[in-house]
């Protein structure tokens, strides 16, 4: 079932929001409230979580209050990858919640954490044991990115490129399984805690992946699960048959959705990371998504109905 609704993704990263359309996140702040109340009109008992801030920062966190964002959500997400892209320790974590705690009445979710294999795989492993004595009790929701590392085909939705090496390339190996679906050490350290840190997985459109991945989860024992429903990917021909289809294999599982990505011809600019120019065709996917798969009326949506 879906649990929460979480609008964008690392809003003050500039890998998924351009700062350069807005400097002072006032798009964002406008589109963040008009899908809160979008969300709330068709289910008022959904959770709305804040897109992840990475980095974690509290100032961030107060520009958007006093845009009157947080009427309109009810928990506030945070991202952190400290032995990878983070300027501060593993041992930090606990720090680093309570600065956000301090700024705001919501609850604190982390989304994301996770370490890369990119170096070594018996550092991700001890990464995630680690993750779990400091995070686990600290927060109620914890994602661990991810289950899989990203194909080596495939391209990283970030900043990062080639040019400038492990920062790209850390992306690829994020995964407690290689890409060929074989298990690293970090699964065995992930399997003790599967139950109290959930998994980050996005599913691409299509993504050859999905069945495999429902079963690992059921098999590890994972409860929660955070993925996403690209605004950019509903203009694409049968996007509602993948989406439908997507929701209904992780129906058994407590799913936050991340609703994300900007159609680039929905964009001031052509590019997934840009605001709309029309703040209110977002929150209108936001609601037409939740009155979908997470109707007030129904304990689950009827996916054929449409």
């Amino acid at each position: 079932m879906i649990e929460a609704a979480k609008i964008w993704n690392e809003p003050n990263n500039k890998s998924h929001w351009d700062p350069n359309l807005d400097p002072e996140w006032d798009l964002f702040a406008n589109m963040t409230r008009l899908a809160g109340q979008a969300i709330a009109a068709e289910n008022g008992g959904l959770t709305r979580v804040l897109g992840g801030m990475s980095p974690i920062d509290p100032h961030f966190l107060k520009r958007l209050e006093a845009r009157g964002v947080m009427d309109h959500v009810d928990v506030v997400a945070v991202h952190g990858f400290p032995l990878d892209w983070n300027l501060w320790q593993i041992d930090e974590w606990p720090a680093k919640v309570d600065e956000i705690a301090a700024v705001t009445d919501k609850p604190v979710w982390i989304t994301e954490v996770g370490v890369s294999s990119f170096g070594s795989e018996e550092v991700q492993a001890w990464g995630v044991t680690k993750t779990a004595e400091l995070l686990v009790g600290k927060v109620p929701t914890i994602h661990w990115y991810s289950l899989y590392d990203l194909p080596k085909t495939w391209e990283a939705t970030t900043r990062h490129k080639e040019a400038e090496g492990s920062s790209y390339y850390r992306h690829f190996h994020m995964g407690l399984l290689r890409e060929d679906g074989s298990p690293k050490p970090s699964l065995e350290a992930y399997a003790p805690h599967a139950a109290d840190m959930g998994l980050c997985q996005w599913f691409h459109f299509e993504d050859h992946r999905l069945d495999e991945a429902v079963a690992w989860m059921k098999r590890l024992g994972v409860r929660k699960l955070r993925t996403g429903l690209s605004w950019a990917d509903s203009f694409r021909p049968d996007a509602d048959r993948w989406f439908d289809r997507q929701m209904e294999a992780l129906a058994d599982f407590d799913v936050t959705v991340t609703f994300c990505f900007t159609p680039e011809h929905r964009g001031i600019e052509p590019h997934h990371t840009s605001p709309p120019q029309v703040a209110e065709e977002f929150a209108e996917f936001c609601a037409s998504m939740v009155r979908r798969y997470a109707p007030a009326s129904a304990g689950r949506a009827a996916f054929a109905a449409e």
